[in-house]
């Protein structure tokens, strides 16, 4: 741990002093920041770490920078950091000689901060730099005229991640998976396209895609090398007539049209009464060859790589702004390297065999053949360029509150996709000039997954405005929708990213309630707007439709965040915050996977009245439907033509008062193809005689036929709406007891092809349900209170009341099986 100097924490002090022949330059301000210095108490950065300072120029005569250790200005080069985002530093130049100096940033905002002052000869260069959200090199420059006297880099380190670990890998974990759905997307997309293009990417662009995919391009090239496409090539020699071999129809021909050839010899072909033999004949000979169209297009796109590195080397040598600040020497090493490399292999005797590309190729083996598509893919993904468009394309590598807000994105679209299949995205879009990036504020991006055993849609937006709302509109970084079967609404979950931390110091509010760092209150507060503006109207009142709203911030210490009253706080109103950085990502996938694999139904419980309520609180009144029985098709015109339905009060059982609809069932026997359960309608009133008639307000229809399979209903049988609107075949009407009903909802989820079996043909005569089965596999509820899932010889047993209090748990549990 760095002591620090007593007095330090109140009072500003010269950081940097540089004394060149023309001017001093002075950078003063806070030594250490009290956040970072948190950081260090929490063990997340090295004591080791040092801070970079560059500087050069013309007649430096001294540089002094502070070092913590030494607690004074020190001649050393390597020192702890001392400059942090979200901090003011201000900037003295004092001028010796009459030089007209200036102050020059890359960014507008600094470069205006820092301005003339005096109207004297000598005057000052003064003003403030503040680093907002904005980490990394930021280079300054001390210009005369035209002419550079002095160039700084100064090393900016954030305060809420570890610099030389969180920051590095949020770049790398942005850039990497933007460029893997760019190749995914160009894999689906241009196999078939032509290899001419309307425009090219640029060089800055180019050698990012080229030096990203070099090493599997080499690759790929190896694997051709192994196994090369070739054909055999077939070529003729003239030998004389005893060499003759087995000819072709090429060498029969050639003695067909030459009978002046034969002679009559002792010994040869017996022709009529002479034997007769050919002076000379064409002998065939197959040989393989390896100069065929498709390995004339890799050679050719070998050599358009080998120009374009030699061309992106002549713009770094020739330009006056190079590409990569003091590092041109590095970076031509690597272009010459690699456009090397390429030579050498077109310079190998398999790859001098192979002639001049004459013709365009449209070739099967291209798309598909191993190597030879890797290689096509990898062409096609530099010399299109991969444009960052948009806001993505303007966001300084800095600045780092953006670029976390964008990999929080991009991060839960990676846990998503480890698991559930992707379907589609619109991060990566095409255009005639080339792949676009599509992430920014102007246009929501999204990319949808599918659940591999159920097919529910899990889409995730990056702010996603909805502007149809009552008050304000709203755009929250990430939202999470995911369907569910049965339900015609999506459950929707938000996830902001927030670049801020309460570092809990101690003796402070936070650290009194709290006890340790964690998310602000007032982004906690955001979370509980959003989920409170994000409504919705459908035939009714407004109704939420966000379940949930959680902040994710930038943290490492999950297990001991775990103790936080923020984490507590999403079990009880589903409003809280996560810790999220590349190393600290197991709360939010825990969470991710949760919220999937989960019934309808416990979702529905863990909203505090968002969609859905309202319509779930009338279904669990379990509106009662009494499913009659339809003896002949003219007793059914006249139920359809009467709106009405009636049954013998005989046939009648306690209960049957309950019922608000009426089902028509008709048998397969009388009805044929007709035969199931189509038609229901509300009972208006019910007039009690022999025969108790219910009248109804109007028939409609089911989306879907409720057909028999193998079993009937004998008078008549109750069951409740939802039911009736789930179910595909007549033993689903059934279920009785809670394990039934929830045994049933889970598999329905599955799979819609559940088969029951009950233990009586007549469904109003079965008491219980003997099996159920997806597949191969059979389900059984036992009566020794387990429920017992076989699948050949596997066997697995789960307590009936595991399935009434975590139904999600028996649903991983078959997922597995199957």
């Amino acid at each position: 741990m760095v002591s620090l100097p007593s007095g330090s924490g109140n009072e500003d002090t010269e950081l940097v002093v540089i004394e060149t022949v023309d001017f001093y330059l002075y950078i003063k301000g806070k030594p250490y920041h009290e956040r970072y210095e948190g950081l260090r108490y929490y063990q997340m950065i090295q004591t080791d770490e040092t801070m970079d300072l560059s500087v050069k120029g013309e007649d430096i005569k001294s540089i002094l920078i502070y070092d913590l250790n030494e607690g004074k200005l020190s001649d050393q080069t390597t020192v702890p950091p001392i400059f942090f985002e979200n901090r003011v530093y201000q900037l003295v130049v004092t001028p010796k000689n009459e030089k007209n100096l200036s102050f020059y940033h890359e960014h507008p905002g600094l470069r205006k901060s820092v301005t003339k002052v005096g109207d004297h000869t000598h005057r000052l260069l003064m003003g403030n730099l503040h680093f907002q959200n904005e980490v990394g090199f930021s280079t300054f420059e001390i210009h005369d005229g035209s002419n550079d006297l002095l160039k700084v880099t100064m090393e900016i380190f954030p305060i809420k991640l570890n610099y030389k670990e969180d920051y590095k890998k949020l770049l790398d974990e942005v850039n990497e998976e933007v460029y893997n759905l760019a190749y995914h997307f160009i894999k689906k997309t241009f196999l078939g396209a032509t290899t001419s293009f309307a425009a090219q990417p640029s060089w800055s662009e180019f050698y990012r895609l080229f030096d990203a995919h070099f090493a599997r391009l080499i690759k790929s090239i190896n694997v051709i090398e192994r196994q090369p496409h070739h054909h055999l090539k077939t070529t003729y020699r003239k030998v004389r007539g005893d060499q003759l071999k087995k000819a072709d129809s090429t060498g029969r021909n050639y003695l067909r049209k030459k009978p002046h050839l034969f002679h009559e010899v002792q010994n040869g072909i017996k022709l009529g009464e002479q034997n007769v033999m050919p002076s000379h004949g064409l002998n065939v000979k197959k040989q393989l060859s390896y100069n065929t169209l498709e390995n004339q297009f890799v050679k050719w796109m070998m050599k358009r790589l080998v120009n374009k590195l030699e061309d992106l080397s002549n713009v770094i040598q020739n330009s006056l702004h190079p590409y990569q600040q003091n590092n041109n020497e590095e970076l031509l090493a690597k272009i010459y390297k690699m456009k090397a490399e390429l030579e050498r292999r077109l310079k190998t005797q398999f790859w001098r065999q192979i002639k001049q590309l004459n013709r365009s190729v449209m070739s099967l083996v291209i798309q598909m053949a191993p190597g030879y598509r890797d290689v096509y893919q990898i062409f096609l993904t530099v010399s299109r360029g991969l444009v960052l468009h948009g806001q993505l394309y303007n966001m300084s590598v800095k600045d780092v509150a953006t670029l976390y807000e964008y990999w929080t994105f991009i991060k839960l679209g990676q846990i998503l996709g480890s698991k559930y299949p992707m379907i589609s995205q619109d991060i990566i879009k095409i255009r005639r000039d080339g792949l676009f990036v599509q992430l920014d504020q102007s246009a929501s991006a999204k990319r949808v997954f599918k659940h591999p055993v159920t097919n529910e849609r899990i889409t995730l937006h990056f702010q996603k405005l909805d502007k149809n709302l009552p008050t304000v509109a709203q755009k929250p970084d990430s939202m999470l929708s995911i369907e569910k079967k049965g339900k015609g609404y999506s459950y929707h979950y938000i996830f902001d990213a927030k670049y801020r931390v309460d570092f809990a110091t101690e003796g402070t509010y936070y650290q009194n309630k709290y006890h340790q760092p964690g998310p602000l209150e007032e982004d906690i507060n955001t979370m509980h707007r959003y989920r409170d503006a994000l409504v919705v109207k459908e035939e009714g009142p407004f109704e939420r439709y966000a379940f949930g709203a959680y902040v994710l911030f930038p943290w490492f210490d999950e297990e001991a965040y775990e103790a936080h009253d923020f984490y507590k706080s999403i079990n009880d109103v589903n409003i809280g915050g996560f810790p999220f950085l590349p190393n600290s990502t197991r709360l939010v996938e825990q969470f991710i996977e949760r919220l999937i694999e989960r019934n309808p139904e416990e979702l529905q419980k863990e909203g505090i009245l968002p969609k859905g309520t309202l319509e779930e609180w009338q279904s669990s009144l379990e509106e009662k439907v009494l499913i009659g029985k339809v003896n002949s098709k003219d007793v059914y015109q006249e139920f359809l033509q009467n709106k009405n339905f009636s049954i013998s009060l005989h046939y009648l059982k306690t209960g049957w008062q309950e019922a608000r609809y009426i089902g028509l069932y008709l048998p397969k026997k009388e009805f044929n193809d007709l035969g199931g359960i189509t038609l229901y309608g509300e009972i208006d009133r019910v007039d009690i005689g022999d025969n108790v008639v219910f009248r109804i307000n109007v028939w409609k229809s089911l989306e879907k036929t409720i057909i028999p399979v193998h079993y009937g209903i004998q008078y008549y049988m109750m069951t409740t709406l939802n039911n009736l609107r789930g179910a595909m075949e007549l033993p689903e009407l059934f279920m009785k007891s809670p394990e039934e009903m929830k045994l049933w909802k889970v598999l329905r989820r599955i799979s819609s092809k559940v088969k029951l079996e009950l233990n009586d043909r007549y469904v109003d005569k079965a008491g219980m349900v003997k099996n159920f089965s997806i597949g191969e596999m059979n389900l059984k509820l036992k009566e020794s209170g387990k429920l017992e899932i076989t699948k050949g010889k596997k066997v697995e047993r789960i307590s009936a009341e595991e399935l009434l209090k975590n139904p999600s748990t028996v649903f991983r549990h078959i997922v597995e099986m199957i």
